[in-house]
């Protein structure tokens, strides 16, 4: 059973009468006791029967008849995560300083996330009841936090002994589940030899092993009384760009796909040309930072070609270090087609510290000083990776009414 807590307006459910609050027992004859249940039992169906109980005692069956994919508006209250036991070196949760809101320091490990939303897991949790229900409900794909096939390595990566990872991915393949993995790099741990040997024993899974990402380490200047790590260098991150092309070339002519991937950091930090668009296949790890940037470039050009002249005065766009170059020309080439002045504004981190680049990771603050000595102009733009999903706060809980009341200006 799980409770409804939001039905949205004029969806079918909504039209049929369910409320929020009833609690969903079943759909047509699967019970359903999670939210993994609830969005198992709507695959392919055109028409679906709700079995609810509506308060203490009253019992409910409603059918819903549903055009082609659509949703029938149900909302289910979102399951508490299951923890991550992990004691990661590299951990980016143990790396925020206090006084943030408590959901950024919840560490999950979760498969039903993982298969919902494509959060990574590691594995080191899953209990053979999780991992029977995985391969009988084909919870596939499943995103899956590798780091290294040595166990000795993947053990000291993790901060704790963890079971070997290999016959974990075994398991899971064998069984048709489909997995996308990646390797967090830590200089001086994973990297080299270690980095070969693990991106060789996952190729040797494709294609059920679909795609491998290597990132960067993401560190912040609130690393007291933690592991002693290294920042990813220009030199280390064109050697590493140097391995992924020399094994994507290989798994190319072997299989077709290039199958492992490197996060664009890698391409900025070694100021290296960013391959084609093409390269990146499906983009797979996209949301793992891996293509955004050449996904940019794609959908500015379409952009450019439907952008009109708009009678404004000066517009102010705001992003991270690592980005700003890449919006100046594109905000060059789109202020002259739309005859807008286009200021790009890049923030410095002061939050986190100026190791941290990424425009996802600014605070209100952070934006609201990098404005001290700059006029904003008549509007200020921000992009939505600042933002947390539904309630649109920042990571320092600002919003954007607090902005515009700020600079007095829309936001």
């Amino acid at each position: 059973m799980i409770i409804i807590d939001q039905v949205i307006a004029q969806a079918p459910a909504d039209i049929a009468g369910v409320l929020s609050g009833d609690q969903l027992l079943a759909v047509d004859t699967r019970p359903v006791d999670d939210i993994v249940d609830y969005f198992l039992a709507l695959q392919g169906k055109a028409s679906i029967t709700l079995h609810l109980r509506r308060g203490e005692d009253e019992l409910l069956e409603i059918l819903l008849d549903l055009a082609e994919e659509e949703d029938p508006g149900l909302v289910p209250a979102h399951p508490e995560p299951v923890r991550c036991g992990n004691n990661c070196i590299f951990c980016f949760v143990h790396q925020l300083p206090k006084g943030l809101r408590r959901s950024l320091y919840i560490k999950d490990e979760d498969y039903r996330f993982s298969w919902l939303y494509g959060s990574y897991i590691t594995l080191c949790n899953t209990s053979d009841e999780d991992l029977q229900r995985i391969v009988r409900d084909r919870l596939s794909p499943l995103y899956i936090s590798v780091h290294a096939t040595d166990e000795e390595v993947r053990c000291h990566l993790l901060g704790k002994q963890v079971p070997p990872i290999l016959p974990l991915l075994e398991k899971l393949t064998s069984a048709g589940i489909e997995l996308h993995t990646q390797i967090v790099l830590c200089p001086g741990f994973n990297d080299g030899v270690v980095l070969q040997r693990t991106i060789n024993d996952l190729a040797a899974f494709w294609p059920k092993i679909t795609s491998l990402a290597v990132v960067p380490v993401g560190l912040t200047r609130y690393r007291d009384h933690l592991p002693q790590l290294e920042a990813v260098t220009a030199e280390l991150a064109s050697t590493t760009l140097d391995f992924i092309e020399q094994v994507q070339q290989q798994q190319l002519e072997r299989t077709g796909s290039r199958f492992v991937f490197a996060a664009d950091e890698f391409y900025l930090r070694a100021a290296r040309k960013f391959p084609r668009i093409e390269s990146y296949e499906d983009l797979w790890q996209l949301e793992n930072g891996v293509g955004m940037l050449p996904q940019f470039r794609c959908e500015a050009e379409e952009v450019l070609l439907e952008a009109i002249p708009l009678e404004l005065g000066r517009v102010s766009l705001v992003t991270g270090a690592s980005f700003a170059s890449e919006l100046e020309n594109f905000a060059t080439r789109l202020a002259t087609r739309t005859e807008v002045e286009l200021q790009v504004v890049a923030v410095e981190n002061r939050f986190f510290g100026r190791s941290v680049t990424v425009t996802g990771l600014l605070t209100g603050a952070d934006i609201i000083a990098a404005f001290d000595t700059v006029d904003p102009g008549v509007a200020l733009l921000l992009p939505e990776v600042l933002f947390n999903e539904g309630d649109n706060l920042l990571l320092d809980d600002m919003k954007i009414e607090d902005l515009e009341q700020h600079f007095g200006i829309p936001v």
